[in-house]
Formats: structure tokens, sequence, C-alpha cells
């Protein structure tokens, strides 16, 4: 076993200090937005998620998903910004995260709180786990990009 610490094995890890971090979460959330955000205005989903506020505009539900997006991109890379070290890993914690806000928010959450039943799965949840995986994929790869300082 090695004495030496994954910092010195992967000295770019050191540099990626919190502003960093932040950067890559909000561009990363920004990214994986606006494609799982298309993917939702082609299924008419949008006025469904300005429903949470009340409203039923498309541009109020994609407003919405857009701060969502970047709320969520930071809670992968503030914490979790060590296991964004390459391209290849980052897509397979993109898809996995990407998976697991599906079941928290369009399975659990977003139900709930519109009276719905929740982990209901049909063909909308299943577009709607395309789009997470889809978003998450592009959160990882735009955030590990920005993390290695190529944006």
């Amino acid at each position: 076993m090695s004495a030496t610490s994954p910092v010195a094995r992967h000295p770019h890890v050191s540099a990626w200090n919190l502003s960093r971090r932040f950067t890559a979460g909000v561009v990363g959330g920004v990214a994986g937005g606006l494609v799982f955000g298309l993917l939702m205005a082609l299924m008419g989903m949008l006025p469904m998620v300005a429903s949470l506020v009340g409203s039923s505009s498309a541009w109020a539900g994609f407003g919405i998903h857009m701060v969502i997006s970047v709320l969520i991109g930071l809670g992968l890379t503030l914490p979790f910004a060590g296991l964004l070290r390459t391209y290849r890993r980052s897509v397979l914690v993109g898809l996995g995260y990407g998976a697991l806000w599906w079941v928290l928010g369009a399975l659990t959450i977003m139900p709930a709180i519109l009276g719905m039943p929740l982990f209901l799965v049909n063909v909308m949840s299943g577009m709607s786990l395309v789009g997470h995986l889809l978003y998450g994929a592009t959160l990882a790869l735009v955030a590990v990009r920005v993390l290695k300082g190529r944006a």
C-alpha cells in the first residue's frame, strides 16, 4: 500500500479550489440544463415544471428548470469534484448522478409537491430518465473540463 496521498498522485486536485468547483457546477449545470431543457420542451413538460410556482408558462418552467439545474450541478462539484478526474470516469459519475436525481426529483419530490403518485414509471418518466442521464453526463463532462482549467 502506497503512502502517497490522493492529492500527490493527482496534483491537479489540489488546484481545485472552491472557486473552480463553484464555476464547474454553474457552467456544468447550465450546459446539462440546456440539453435536458430542450428535451423537456420537445416533450411539453415545461408547463408542469412551472406549476411548481403556480404558473403554466413554458418560459417560467424553463427558468425554474435552469435554476434547479445549477443547484444540482453545484451539488456534484462542490463536495465531489475529486471524483471528476478523467472524462471517462466523469461520464460514469454523471450518469449515476443523473439517475439518482431522476429517482429523487422526477419520481419522488416533484410528484409529492404536485400531488401526483410517487414512483410512477411510464413512458413519460422513462423519457425523464433519458433526460436526467443526458443532464448528468453533460454536467460531469463540462465540469471536468472546467476543473482541469480548459474552460
